[in-house]
């Protein structure tokens, strides 16, 4: 049963000594000073703090995302494209073959560890993709193009002071036709968003494995489309190299095919989409979109 203790009648206690404690089982309430002037300053002088950093939050937040997207992409080219350049040097040691795990493990790797930072987009048309699906917004899409494109830039200079008689290895040069880059680079960056669409904006899809799923997409692709058109499936990819190189022969194929494979594969899901049936929609995707 519930005690309550109250004061034996007496002198008129004063305010700091007057005090009412409620014991229930163990539990003992007591009610807090009554310096209330002191508490209602300390309250306001929190108030603002706080309204403070909700202001800035917004601003910090998507600077930590520039900044993870500058990053990214840094380690996706300096890895991916010096693996080329090492295989040039090496008369071949690296293989197309390791090439392309090379970028495979890489997107992966970058997805897993920015990815719930940014989204780990690492690709304008990728960006562009989500921006188009409603699923990013389009206000920030300069802003991580920008920030893609600065991340790829350095590491190709990085790579072209570190393996200078390489430097142009790094370059995407169709050695087909550019007609065959450019649909091959359609083509296949239709199937890596398709499977970026599945497992990163979907919610009856396993989030957890999607590093896995998108990294494998780009391995199969680099495995397959490698030899014709180099397969870049990511204007900031050739953009960093053509840079840095000075080569920008049919870059155009590289930024046009990207950007067209990348919407349609978006499109093309969201077409075949189930509707969400409302108890698995409440999950949320751990997904690109950020």
């Amino acid at each position: 049963m519930a005690e309550i203790k109250i004061r034996m009648p007496g002198a008129v206690p004063s305010a700091d000594e007057y005090s009412t404690a409620v014991t229930a089982g163990n539990k003992v309430l007591q009610d807090p000073s009554p310096n209330r002037s002191q508490d209602a300053q300390e309250s306001s002088q929190q108030g603002r703090y706080r309204a403070w950093v909700t202001a800035l939050r917004p601003h910090t937040t998507l600077l930590q995302k520039l900044i993870a997207e500058v990053i990214s992409t840094f380690i996706l080219v300096f890895t991916g494209c010096g693996a080329a350049m090492v295989n040039e040097i090496s008369n071949g040691k690296v293989t197309a073959v390791g090439i392309s795990l090379a970028f495979g493990l890489v997107v992966t790797i970058m997805i897993y560890s920015v990815g719930h930072i940014s989204g780990a987009h690492m690709n304008p048309a990728v960006t562009l993709a989500f921006a188009v699906a409603k699923h990013f917004p389009w206000t920030q899409v300069p802003l991580y193009i920008g920030a893609q494109c600065g991340g790829s830039i350095s590491a190709a200079f990085m790579l072209r002071w570190i393996l200078h008689p390489a430097a142009s290895e790094g370059a995407t040069l169709p050695f087909g036709t550019d007609v065959q880059s450019f649909l091959l680079e359609i083509v296949i960056t239709f199937v890596l968003m398709f499977v970026v669409a599945a497992v990163a904006t979907d919610t009856r899809a396993c989030g957890e494995l999607a590093g896995i799923a998108i990294g494998s997409a780009v391995a199969l692709n680099a495995l397959m489309a490698g030899p014709i058109s180099g397969a870049s499936m990511n204007p900031a990819r050739s953009i960093g190299p053509a840079v840095a190189s000075g080569n920008y022969r049919a870059l155009w194929v590289y930024v046009a095919g990207p950007i067209i494979g990348s919407i349609t594969g978006m499109l093309a899901y969201n077409c075949i989409r189930l509707p969400d049936t409302g108890v698995q929609g409440d999950k949320p995707a751990k997904s690109f979109r950020r």
